[in-house]
């Protein structure tokens, strides 16, 4: 029976490597147009998450009353399932790639705030009360000494976010943002494995490539705070490049 199945698993893996291949080539040109959708969507998505998150987590940190709203309704944003608030945002801005922008930037809230809050929580308050010594009013501080440092520790959540976007936004092709997920669902409806495998593959390998560029940024922002950090290749390649 073992020497049966061993047969048949043999038969069966060229044929299903052969499909996958020959779908990636019968649908390159799609494929590569709906990628540069799904990182549009995602860049889009990341920057303005960022311009919302990271002022707020700062305002987390004036009060602690205030941060612990902050931070809780950033969590309970994330509990929502993706289908439902898609579906509450269809009757205010439509379908496409508006509703999954916003939540998209919804999702993105928690690890920014929260990594934001963080980082400026955690600088060491002597440097704090050296700056107030030196005369430095709050904003200073901010600017000056807290944010420069906190800047690895906010990469690290944005470098989170980006990953878990990146797979949300394929749910998004259910409402009709057209990227990656369309061929996922496509072949989900028509039983079409190859569309399946090649599409979850490009997203994987989209999350990966996403995944280790923002880990080069924060271990360049890492460096340049004096940390001693392990180097990725990249990361040596730029630092010899600049210096």
């Amino acid at each position: 029976m073992f020497e049966s199945h061993l047969a048949l698993s043999h038969a069966v893996t060229p044929l299903a490597l052969e499909s996958y291949v020959e779908y990636l080539t019968k649908n390159q040109s799609l494929l590569w147009e709906l990628l540069i959708n799904h990182v549009i969507v995602v860049v889009d998505s990341v920057w303005l998450a960022v311009v919302i998150g990271v002022p707020l987590g700062i305002l987390a940190t004036f009060d602690d009353r205030l941060g612990k709203g902050i931070l809780w309704t950033a969590g309970m944003l994330m509990t929502v399932p993706s289908i439902a608030l898609f579906g509450l945002l269809i009757p205010l801005v439509g379908i496409g790639k508006i509703p999954v922008v916003i939540a998209l930037v919804l999702y993105a809230q928690l690890p920014i705030v929260r990594n934001t809050y963080v980082g400026l929580t955690q600088v060491d308050s002597a440097t704090i009360e050296a700056g107030r010594g030196m005369g430095m009013t709050r904003r200073q501080r901010l600017q000056r000494i807290q944010l420069p440092q906190a800047i690895p520790v906010i990469m690290a959540g944005v470098r989170n976010a980006v990953v878990i976007l990146i797979g949300i936004a394929a749910i998004g092709a259910f409402i009709g943002a057209n990227n990656l997920g369309d061929p996922i669902f496509n072949g989900i409806s028509e039983a079409y494995p190859a569309a399946i495998v090649v599409s979850t593959v490009a997203v994987s390998l989209l999350a990966l490539a996403f995944d280790y560029g923002f880990g080069v940024l924060e271990q360049l922002f890492r460096l340049r705070n004096g940390e001693d950090v392990e180097q990725a290749l990249v990361t040596r390649i730029i630092r010899r490049s600049i210096a």
